[in-house]
């Protein structure tokens, strides 16, 4: 009898070890981009994009609900199709990126608000300025490639105040506006992998 308990009480401290075990998944860069957008003149936007990232994700649940996400962007891997564009914005002027190579985002809670859409928080770093964020997620779920790896994908959208960073240049028109926006528009497509 006393066995048969011991066995049932292993058993089920075995389960519960299971369900609580943290998953790892690692970023796809090859299936995932970072482009952000940002008015200019006032009448028009200039897009973007990061082409070197890195991310992971760490999870017990299987709907990510408890996730902790980090992620780091190499500064000098911007690209807005303008080499004298992206010169500038590598410079003191903007990131400074000899100084601050990396920006860097670290999650402090990923809360589901209804079917597939998710509000993530964290800790955004710019410039070594760090300031609370908030982006809005779609889920895409999770989905077995042909090679047998789980994938999950995610769509996150939001915007950051670059004066906020210290990313202030600007000079005005004609008209005395802004010739660069103060607010970046962030749009990430993402898909991690989980670790197996």
């Amino acid at each position: 009898m006393k066995l048969a308990k011991l066995t049932l009480l292993s058993f089920a401290l075995l389960i519960s070890g299971l369900s609580f075990a943290q998953t790892t998944w690692k970023l796809d860069n090859a299936h995932s981009n970072i482009k952000f957008t940002v008015t200019y003149l006032v009448v028009s936007e200039i897009d973007g994009n990061f082409k070197t990232f890195d991310g992971s994700i760490t999870s017990s649940k299987e709907d990510l609900s408890d996730a902790n996400i980090n992620f780091s962007v190499d500064v000098a891997s911007i690209n807005t199709d303008n080499s004298m564009r992206d010169q500038h914005l590598l410079a003191d002027d903007f990131f400074a990126a000899a100084t601050y190579p990396k920006m860097t985002f670290k999650s402090t809670s990923f809360k589901k608000k209804a079917g597939d859409k998710y509000e993530l928080s964290g800790d955004m770093t710019i410039r070594n300025v760090t300031k609370k964020v908030v982006f809005d997620v779609k889920y895409g779920g999770t989905v077995k490639d042909s090679y047998g790896n789980t994938r999950a994908g995610f769509k996150v959208q939001g915007k950051i105040n670059r004066i906020e960073y210290g990313i202030s240049w600007n000079s005005k028109n004609e008209a005395g506006n802004d010739v660069v926006g103060k607010d970046v528009q962030f749009n990430l497509n993402l898909q991690f992998i989980k670790s197996k």
